[in-house]
């Protein structure tokens, strides 16, 4: 296998993984509706928060960032491969990036969780830097992983600790959810995410620090185009080596931090910014294990056979995400099943890695007779429109 073929088998396969890794966490979440049924038996109670606790841990806030990395990836292939035939790609990037706000717009009417019209907004910041040098982009990167609105927030907070603390505003939207997703009206469902569900979420991403987290994983993806991080070389492996061990000692002191720092504060003005900060940095350190962690495994022969099973779902995770955003609505909302109010942790993971395996084979089948997924193709021809592309 050439290094240009493992390279694009090896980023297939973990944006693959990634898109399976969100579907299992939304089908917990009832795609965005948190609901604990009534009359489960408490064997069952037990084993679900279990479940939730072992899925969260390993996923939440590291599946997306999977995801936000390799899309900065994808921009810095799309670059040079324009770059090569002396072309600028920025102006055609934002009328794509135009496109996936379209996409994610007509997602967002079925999953008001959507990350594509959040990508496409923050996607425009790629463009600010894909000229800046390696150096630059790093540091830039650095800073706003650093959660520098956050930091602000807890020096405020340390100055002025006993200052009044709002509840965070996505709260009031996200308590109005039961007022359109627990209704039969496919309509009513489809405004309320569109009008409330993407205030909740956008003011969410803010609040948890996911804007400046979001761009700074972009502009990483983009660099580890520039050194061809995902190439199959002696030194993209070292390199990878590094990264784990690395992430591993960084992440065992953040997560301890992160999950008593509650009880180590009596203010909620030094709690709130200190807790966003540190969650974020431990979900990039672990994000960051699970990715070196796949790389690394995908270099093996017996390990490459069978990650690879992600690769079809990656090649087409525009149509995978946005299918699951149908079936998932239709399975838990009022509009359709209705199975929010019947379905624990156990029996979501259950429908989610039948939905998954599912979508595996249709993924495997369907690019067996296409270059492309069926959303993929059409983003990519309108992205190319008045081109023989």
């Amino acid at each position: 296998m050439n290094q240009n073929s493992s390279r694009l088998h090896v980023v297939d396969a973990l944006r693959g993984f990634a898109i399976i890794s969100i579907m299992l966490l939304h089908n917990l979440e009832h795609f965005d509706f948190y609901y604990s049924p009534a009359n489960l038996p408490d064997w069952l109670k037990a084993l679900d928060k279990n479940v939730w606790d072992t899925l969260f841990f390993i996923f939440a806030g590291k599946s997306y960032a999977i995801f936000a990395l390799l899309f900065g990836l994808t921009f810095f292939i799309q670059s040079h491969n324009q770059e090569k035939v002396g072309k600028d790609f920025r102006g055609r990037f934002a009328w794509r990036l135009l496109l996936l706000l379209g996409f994610g717009m007509i997602n967002s009417s079925f999953y008001q969780g959507d990350i594509l019209t959040i990508y496409a907004l923050i996607g425009f910041g790629l463009i600010t830097v894909a000229k800046l040098s390696n150096k630059a982009v790093l540091w830039i990167a650095i800073f706003l992983m650093l959660q520098p609105y956050e930091l602000f927030n807890l020096i405020s907070g340390l100055i002025d600790p006993t200052k009044e603390m709002q509840n965070p505003a996505s709260w009031v939207h996200f308590g109005k959810m039961a007022d359109y997703i627990t209704k039969d009206s496919f309509i009513n469902t489809i405004w309320g995410n569109l009008s409330n569900g993407r205030i909740a979420v956008m003011e969410w991403s803010w609040e948890n620090g996911r804007v400046f987290q979001t761009l700074s994983l972009f502009m990483l993806g983009m660099l580890a185009g520039r050194k061809s991080l995902f190439k199959t070389t002696p030194e993209s492996k070292q390199f990878w080596i590094k990264v784990l061990s690395y992430a591993v000692i960084a992440f065992i002191p953040l997560y301890f931090i992160k999950s008593n720092a509650a009880s180590w504060f009596d203010h909620e003005a030094i709690r709130r910014p200190f807790l966003t900060i540190f969650t974020s940095w431990n979900n990039f350190a672990f994000m960051l294990v699970l990715v070196s962690g796949f790389v690394l495994l995908f270099q093996t022969k017996t390990f490459e056979r069978i990650l690879n099973i992600f690769s079809s779902i990656g090649k087409m995770s525009l149509s995978n995400y946005i299918i699951q955003s149908i079936l998932g609505s239709f399975i838990y909302y009022g509009f359709g099943l209705g199975l929010y109010q019947y379905t624990g942790a156990t029996t979501c993971l259950l429908i989610g890695v039948t939905l998954g395996t599912l979508q595996g084979f249709f993924s495997t089948w369907w690019m067996k007779n296409h270059k492309q997924g069926p959303l993929e193709r059409i983003w990519h021809k309108l992205t190319w429109i008045g081109t023989d592309k």
